[in-house]
């Protein structure tokens, strides 16, 4: 497991009106790892992943996503860290797409990194194959000429498409629901295509929020399998929103707990498991209370 640091969190704040939702929030994801963030309700763990991907312009602090796949349409050179907050606009027919999809700009997601939502966002009245296809736009050739002459070229790039699309929908077990309304499925079966689509848009960091939300325990399970797939066979770096403490000390290489805002602790399973600090926020007790 590589040890550099893929995505860095510094001194984040975000502030509505006179309610700060974030309050120097500092953290750092090392590339290849399971991390999670954890918390109790309210704590400001959505309001980061806004942050991360785009939706919400943090009131100060630095968000540093060092990925391989860099743009350089914005004057940024392959291999340097970039400054997710000096993304300019998308156009606003993209940002809405984006936006409905994956959250934040394209630029964002271009830049490699993708999430899923805590509630699903999927294009219902699009088949499932079709909410995969969609999601690799950025990849296919846009030429409308090239599209109306059925060009080589763009056949081929429709093809690979297909069979990216097919590849992770064997991965989070929907192949046999390709031609299915994305509508039809059943909950568990969205929250996977959530995940496949989100892997379509090729993400070196993915961002999963509440992705066990009302799972079964045999659901989480597959889904923890899943999880544990992408990170051990794909290369990709997870952090997840969860609630489900049970998935989380199973899966995690490493968690991060906010309470009110503010990170209270981070460390490996145990270390978690045992602070004070943690098991105070779960409570609503004064950590004296619970030493």
């Amino acid at each position: 497991m590589s040890n550099d640091v893929i995505l860095s969190v510094e001194h984040l704040m975000m502030q509505f009106g006179g309610i700060k939702a974030l309050n120097d929030v500092s953290f750092n994801i090392q590339r290849g790892t399971i991390s999670a963030l954890i918390g109790p309700n309210g704590a400001g763990k959505t309001t980061v992943f806004n942050c991360l991907t785009g939706f919400y312009k943090a009131t100060d602090g630095d968000i540093t996503l060092d990925a391989q796949a860099k743009l350089t349409s914005v004057g940024k050179i392959m291999g340097e860290p970039f400054q997710v907050t000096d993304f300019v606009s998308p156009p606003k027919f993209f940002s809405r797409l984006f936006y409905k999809m994956f959250g934040g700009t394209h630029l964002v997601n271009r830049a490699g990194l993708a999430r899923t939502f805590q509630n699903i966002r999927l294009f219902k009245e699009m088949s499932v194959v079709e909410n995969l296809l969609v999601a690799q736009h950025m990849w296919v050739n846009r030429s409308m000429l090239a599209g109306i002459l059925n060009l080589p070229g763009y056949r081929r790039a429709e093809e690979k498409a297909l069979d990216t699309a097919f590849y992770w929908l064997e991965v989070v077990d929907l192949v046999d629901c390709a031609n299915r309304l994305a509508g039809e499925l059943s909950y568990g079966q969205q929250r996977r295509l959530e995940i496949a689509r989100a892997m379509c848009t090729r993400p070196e960091i993915v961002c999963l929020d509440e992705p066990a939300a009302g799972l079964n325990p045999a659901e989480t399970e597959a889904l923890s399998g899943i999880i544990r797939r992408l990170r051990e066979e794909h290369k990709i770096t997870v952090l997840l929103i969860e609630h489900d403490m049970g998935m989380v000390m199973s899966i995690s290489d490493h968690i991060i707990v906010l309470d009110h805002g503010a990170l209270i602790a981070e460390g490996n399973p145990d270390e978690i498991r045992n602070n004070p600090k943690v098991i105070a926020a779960y409570l609503g007790a004064d950590e004296e209370e619970v030493a």
